[in-house]
């Protein structure tokens, strides 16, 4: 793993100021390491965070993957919710989904117990519970439910205590289930495409977010805004990294992830990146976000 003072990437640049050199991040503020988390004398309970973003092909599964195998990396207890009908998520860690008990069973059956159904992963201190194509009829059975809102968190509220930080992989709607995911979550992280049409629809997502707030979760916060499949190379990518900064400011977070062909390669293998390619650049970076998030105090 990398520890603090780690390399900066090739997109960095300098800037002098008088005999000092102050290098930039892509975000355009000064870079600096983030130093390894201190191990935990104990765990739980946990903070729970959506990863949330009504369009498709952003990020979202990528970084829950990946982020959460960086923080089980730090000694961090971390529970993945697929909330995702399309199961992306499971697959993308090797985990079987056909014919087998998933989050679906327990919003349908409060009662129940969610160890049950929770399954672990190759990464040691990282658990699943998965999900599959039956979540794609929650909406329905639940939409008559009372306090439909709030199932999720009733479900989570159980095995808390276990954990350090769940993370929630949200469908890209902003429908019945992510309004459970915002409900039940202290925080929100939005993965964001580097492409202009991807910012468009942040704006509908924040307010979504602020309706939450004010009707169902008054906790909830945004923990930051990470810029995805960024490439210094284009014009483009740079104009949308800076309209984002000028958009949300300090909550768009230092740590920006990189375009490569091997996230889809780590998906197909069923493991995070950080297990398939672990000196590769995209590693690193999902490392880093996670120490982010720790020195940001999002994670314990």
């Amino acid at each position: 793993m990398t520890k603090a003072g780690d390399s900066v990437s090739a997109s960095t640049k300098g800037k002098k100021t008088g005999a000092d050199e102050v290098i930039l991040g892509p975000t355009g503020r000064p870079y600096q390491g983030f130093p390894t988390p201190k191990p935990l004398d104990s765990h739980g309970p946990a903070r729970i965070i959506a990863l949330c973003n009504q369009k498709g092909g952003v990020g979202k599964t990528t970084t829950t993957i990946n982020l959460a195998a960086s923080l089980a990396g730090y000694g961090r207890r971390v529970l993945a919710i697929d909330f995702d009908p399309q199961g992306a998520l499971s697959a993308g860690l090797g985990i079987q989904t056909h014919d087998v008990e998933t989050i679906y069973d327990l919003l349908l059956d409060t009662k129940r117990n969610p160890r049950e159904v929770i399954v672990e992963t190759r990464v040691e201190g990282l658990d699943i519970l998965p999900a599959n194509i039956d979540l794609s009829a929650a909406e329905v059975h639940l939409v008559n439910e009372v306090a439909r809102e709030t199932i999720l968190a009733r479900v989570l509220r159980k095995v808390a205590s276990d954990y350090d930080v769940i993370l929630i992989d949200c469908q890209p709607s902003l429908g019945l289930l992510t309004v459970n995911a915002l409900t039940a979550a202290h925080g929100v992280l939005i993965p964001l495409e580097c492409e202009f049409f991807a910012l468009r629809g942040v704006a509908l997502l924040v307010e979504t977010i602020d309706k939450v707030r004010d009707r169902l979760n008054p906790a909830i916060e945004l923990d930051g805004v990470l810029a995805t499949m960024y490439d210094p190379r284009t014009l483009h990518s740079r104009e949308v990294l800076e309209r984002v900064v000028e958009a949300f400011g300090d909550d768009v977070l230092e740590t920006v992830i990189g375009r490569t062909v091997k996230f889809p390669d780590a998906s197909v293998s069923g493991m995070p990146i950080t297990e398939f390619a672990p000196e590769h650049a995209a590693a690193q970076a999902y490392l880093r976000l996670a120490r982010e998030l720790v020195a940001r105090g999002a994670v314990a």
